[in-house]
């Protein structure tokens, strides 16, 4: 099932990474699709704050890799903006990081087109048009893990619009 929200401001763009994080699970992929600037960074600090996270949550852009832990889950955020080949995959070393006790979010995940496990689900950000403002977030599960991180998202705003 694909959905699409409209985050109206980096608040609700907070709040959908909360409810994806209420739902998120060990084993899990999740794509982040998004030219810079559409969010991508605030829903990944969302999840972390919801799970307890108190320390700061910045764009792995530079280093490639954020590394959150917590009790029963390893939480890795990616941003493989600044790959130009797939092959850097093989040289970072990261391939180690996807595992069954570990939730992963991977920003700009074509740049290691084929390399990556596949997405549990695909969440793609893009500004709004000017006269809506904020962003739109557009939600595709492809697994049942997956399915429940949409769905959880979903209802937050669903129940919001009520």
């Amino acid at each position: 099932m694909t959905d699409r929200i409209h985050l109206a401001d980096a608040d609700a763009t907070a709040r959908a990474g909360a409810a994806m994080a209420s739902a998120a699970a060990g084993g899990m992929v999740i794509a982040l699709h998004g030219d810079l600037g559409t969010g991508k960074t605030t829903l990944v600090r969302g999840a972390l704050r919801a799970l307890g996270w108190t320390g700061p949550v910045k764009s792995p852009t530079y280093t490639l890799v954020e590394y959150y832990p917590f009790s029963s889950l390893y939480f890795y955020h990616f941003d493989f903006y600044r790959f130009a080949d797939p092959s850097e995959w093989e040289t970072a070393g990261l391939a180690d990081c996807f595992r069954s006790d570990s939730v992963c979010l991977v920003e700009w995940p074509e740049r290691v087109a084929g390399l990556l496990p596949a997405a549990d689900l695909d969440i793609a950000l893009t500004h709004a048009p000017a006269a809506t403002g904020g962003r739109d977030m557009t939600l595709a599960a492809t697994t049942e893990a997956g399915e429940r991180c949409r769905a959880a998202i979903a209802a937050t705003f669903i129940r919001a619009a009520r």
